[in-house]
């Protein structure tokens, strides 16, 4: 928090010269709201110190920033993935505005576009491959024990990036403390600076089997 309060982004880990604008915190205080950031402190195996830092999600349309863990997929895949499909459900959409929403034409292509998101979301959460602390690997789907299918943005918060990290890199998970930086979202369940523990629809489904074969402390 104190290094978010000085420095006023996030890529604080390289120079003010070097600083991205898209990195900066001033966007966390407007109308939008603020972000949740994670940090997690682990053992490696020599038994030294390391501090593992997250944020939920994309900053500013940035999967990946110098300093903080990244996401649980590769990038250059996800992107690869969701290009042309996308393309595709921006052009339903751009027909569809000049239907009549009742007619026969108008509701094919509601179907129509509905499917692709829908088997996008699926191709989406195959990227998402977890590995817990007992080796097993599998993909989000299969693990995510909620009623339906995993949300969209399951995975993505700052704890399953933290321990997905901290597994793939052979360290040992001690603690985790996960906060709320900037306004506060729209319904007002999250308060700057304060502290929150996982979220019931997108990360308790996952956690448990992430946690497997992790020894309590």
């Amino acid at each position: 928090m104190d290094q978010l309060r000085r420095h006023g982004r996030i890529d604080f880990a390289v120079s003010e010269a070097m600083a991205d604008p898209r990195c900066s915190t001033s966007d966390l205080f407007n109308e939008a709201g603020g972000k949740m950031f994670g940090m997690l402190s682990c053992r490696d195996n020599q038994g030294r110190k390391v501090m593992l830092q997250a944020f939920s999600g994309q900053y500013n349309g940035l999967w990946q920033v110098e300093g903080w863990v990244g996401p649980v997929f590769d990038v250059t895949a996800f992107n690869d993935l969701i290009l042309a499909p996308e393309q595709e459900i921006k052009r339903i959409g751009r027909e569809m505005g000049i239907l009549a929403k009742g007619s026969s034409l108008y509701r094919h292509l509601l179907v129509q576009r509905r499917t692709l998101a829908r088997n996008l979301m699926r191709d989406i959460h195959n990227l998402y491959q977890l590995v817990n602390f007992r080796g097993e690997k599998m993909p989000l789907a299969t693990i995510y024990i909620g009623s339906g299918a995993p949300p969209s943005g399951t995975a993505d918060c700052c704890g399953p990036k933290l321990l997905h990290h901290a597994v793939m890199q052979g360290f040992t998970p001690e603690s985790i403390a996960e906060f709320y930086w900037g306004g506060s979202n729209v319904s007002s369940t999250r308060q700057h600076g304060c502290f929150y523990s996982a979220c019931i629809a997108k990360c308790q489904p996952i956690l448990g089997f992430m946690l497997c074969g992790l020894q309590a402390q």
